[in-house]
């Protein structure tokens, strides 16, 4: 097995000033998501502001119900919203965000399995791709993050 040439997550240990603004709206609400959890707050409202000011409250939703299945076996390392780099959990479900709006289903199937269960991992899907239209019917398109450079 080689150990050597594997590439390094898209978007990991990025500044989050520099991120693209779909992903920079993703991550903020992802953020706010988890922050919400922790305290005990509803996670819903937390994440709405931003979604507001960019038009895309349709992905409050689906956004809600894959974090809610994604964390269900262990908050992933989701860090403060003010801390300043992008986690390596967090370039991941930024990834497979890109990739389910992208159509890249296998791929995007395949980072949530890092998170969950097979049957649980298919079930999140639909939310995934529901992200996705939600974000294009908004003029907000990810960036293609194997094709970045």
């Amino acid at each position: 097995m080689a150990t050597h040439g594997l590439p390094a997550w898209p978007w990991a240990d990025t500044e989050t000033e520099a991120l693209p603004p779909a992903e920079a709206l993703l991550l903020e609400g992802m953020r706010r998501w988890a922050l919400a959890a922790r305290t005990g707050a509803p996670t819903l409202a937390a994440m709405r502001l931003p979604f507001i000011v960019e038009d895309a409250q349709a992905a409050l939703r689906p956004l809600d119900a894959l974090m809610r299945a994604v964390s269900a076996n262990g908050m992933p390392g989701i860090a403060c919203p003010l801390c300043p780099r992008a986690t390596p959990s967090e370039a991941e479900l930024l990834l497979a965000l890109a990739l389910a709006q992208r159509g890249c289903r296998s791929q995007a199937l395949g980072l949530l399995l890092r998170y969950l269960p097979p049957a649980a991992a298919y079930t999140a899907m639909p939310e995934a791709l529901h992200v996705g239209v939600a974000l294009r019917a908004a003029g907000l398109l990810l960036r293609n993050p194997l094709r970045m450079r």
